[in-house]
């Protein structure tokens, strides 16, 4: 049992590491995002090819998101203020179901895939290096959902936050990387979109 336990956890490793880099993202955070931080989306941006913000919870903008449409696969630019790239997504082609990949300064941090348990039911899984992968369940149509790790919810996307019917809000929990999580949201929102306005939902 246990050279067929080590054998099973090298494999693993293996996998792990032909898929993410070894020396990827580092998701360590600065001190002044060490606490639960609350971010404000609008749910009518999505068209592929638009550029929209995320404003922090005091309205002020911290993110811009440059929406790029091809014919070879959707793409999406996740910028700070300055201009600087944070992270950029990217649409799998060739995949069973919607699925976009995360890069982070050119390497990939996280694969983005929506599972169908039924036709009414599914959840999202984000796949990250090593043990720590996380999923999103809830009422995606809604904005409805939380994102969890290991059964601990993580960030928590909801509209009861706001009187606009329009507008959303993301809460990240302390410690966790806001820009995964958004960018993560931001797959979720607009592979819903797509599938509403396609009548496939």
């Amino acid at each position: 049992m246990g050279n067929h336990l080590r054998n099973s956890r090298l494999a693993q490793g293996r996998r792990e590491q032909a898929r993410f880099p070894a020396d990827s993202i580092d998701f360590t955070l600065p001190p002044s995002l060490m606490s639960d931080m609350r971010f404000v989306l609008k749910q009518k941006f999505w068209s592929w090819g638009d550029d929209f913000r995320i404003q922090d919870a005091d309205g002020k903008d911290v993110y811009f998101v440059d929406g790029k449409a091809f014919s070879w696969g959707d793409k999406l630019s996740f910028q700070d203020m300055q201009g600087r790239e944070l992270a950029f997504i990217r649409q799998k082609l060739l995949s069973w179901g919607p699925t976009y990949e995360i890069e982070v300064h050119g390497r990939l941090t996280a694969i983005v895939k929506k599972k169908l348990f039924t036709l009414l039911r599914c959840k999202f899984t984000v796949d990250v290096p090593g043990p720590d992968d996380l999923e999103a369940q809830g009422s995606f149509l809604d904005r409805e959902y939380t994102i969890a790790r290991q059964g601990r919810q993580v960030a928590e996307i909801s509209k009861r936050w706001f009187t606009w019917t329009d507008t959303y809000g993301i809460e990240v929990a302390e410690g966790e990387d806001p820009v995964l999580l958004l960018a993560t949201a931001v797959v979720i929102d607009m592979v819903c979109h797509q599938e509403s306005k396609n009548g496939s939902s």
